[in-house]
């Protein structure tokens, strides 16, 4: 396997933005007297996710009802199952649920019963996503294979002038990838790369574990059901599919508001591997909210709405991040530096599907 160069980030930053940025955000919540991790909103929130997924489980195990309403039921558990993902398990795998490290790490282990696995999560996503954003080659969010271009630093071929149409098609298939192939994949990309730093398990421990989860998982969501369930299997199927492709779907597409965007770049490091940028302002030209104004969209995406803030500080829970955005946009304008923003998720869904079709186009 060919080694990845090693990056680092500019030191040079004589304004001292994040040092600045992280000063008043901390005064912040000095003044109010609060904690950064979680609070009653997040509780509450917590109750509601899990019970939009477990409640139409139960629903659909023990009543006897129409194929159809079970679907329905279905798409509801999906709904449940993304928003246990952005809400729950997402601040307890950043540390930011609570204050109580068992409580992160029982909240954080959400992800066994939405199809993923927590090492690979926080590799993936709290160190390669978090530290080397919309990097080609090392934030792991931006690859697809063949399938979607999503940058133009990646290999163009003739389809991907369609995948502004197709795409929206596949998104639906995240949550699914997940649970069959993506985890074996990374499980073994990372031990190889020796990436196991994360915990003291051996190799060896960890592949056990993540067996022991998918026998859990698929126990859960398919066995336990076709034993309980008066129907033919392939109903079963049918149901777990409909389920994950509604969680895949707005997962997808929430992940991709904020980094596969029209205005976000997508910088690489000169020939000595230094990035142009510190790390915090690289987050800012990396990185996009959307619909901040939006209650619902706040309430529903965990804050993913706010990614700004939430690559700044990941280690602050996302029920703040709209009192800390205020700080954080006014702070870069005085520094002269960007702040990407769009003000609803339509105009974000648009330059999504703009920057798709542009990406699709043969280079020049």
């Amino acid at each position: 396997m060919q080694a990845k160069q090693r990056l680092r980030f500019s030191r040079k930053d004589p304004k001292e933005f994040f040092k600045t940025l992280n000063i008043r955000v901390n005064q912040y919540f000095k003044e109010n007297q609060i904690e950064k991790t979680g609070n009653w909103k997040l509780y509450v929130k917590t109750f509601v996710m899990f019970s939009l997924m477990i409640a139409p489980y139960a629903l659909v195990l023990t009543l006897d009802i129409t194929i159809w309403v079970k679907l329905l039921l279905c798409i509801v558990m999906g709904i449940g199952m993304a928003g246990v993902g952005m809400n729950v398990m997402h601040d307890g795998n950043h540390g930011s649920f609570s204050k109580y490290p068992w409580v992160n790490t029982f909240m954080g282990s959400s992800i066994y019963i939405l199809a993923g696995n927590v090492f690979n999560w926080k590799i993936q996503h709290n160190v390669l996503h978090h530290t080397y954003t919309n990097i080609h080659g090392h934030d792991e969010d931006l690859e697809a294979g063949r399938v979607l271009r999503f940058s133009k630093h990646s290999e163009w071929m003739p389809h991907h002038k369609f995948q502004h149409y197709y795409s929206v098609l596949l998104y639906g298939l995240l949550t699914l990838n997940w649970a069959i192939f993506t985890d074996f994949q990374q499980m073994k990309r990372y031990t190889q790369r020796k990436l196991s730093y994360l915990n003291s398990k051996r190799p060896s421990l960890q592949w056990t574990g993540l067996f022991l989860s998918k026998i859990l998982y698929f126990s859960i969501w398919i066995i336990i059901p076709m034993i309980l369930i008066d129907a033919p299997w392939w109903s079963v199927l049918i149901g777990f599919v409909v389920m994950h492709y509604t969680a895949g779907l707005i997962l997808s597409l929430v992940f991709q508001l904020a980094h596969v965007m029209e205005d976000a770049e997508m910088p690489e490091p000169d020939k000595t591997g230094t990035m142009k940028n510190t790390w915090a302002i690289h987050q800012l030209l990396t990185t996009v909210n959307f619909s901040t104004k939006n209650k619902i969209v706040n309430w529903f995406t965990g804050g993913l709405n706010h990614q700004i803030e939430h690559h700044i500080f990941p280690h602050i829970s996302h029920v703040h991040y709209t009192k800390i955005a205020t700080i954080v946009k006014k702070t870069a304008q005085e520094f002269n530096l960007p702040y990407n923003e769009y003000k609803t998720t339509r105009s974000a869904l648009f330059s999504h599907f703009r920057f798709l079709k542009q990406m699709g186009m043969q280079p020049s």
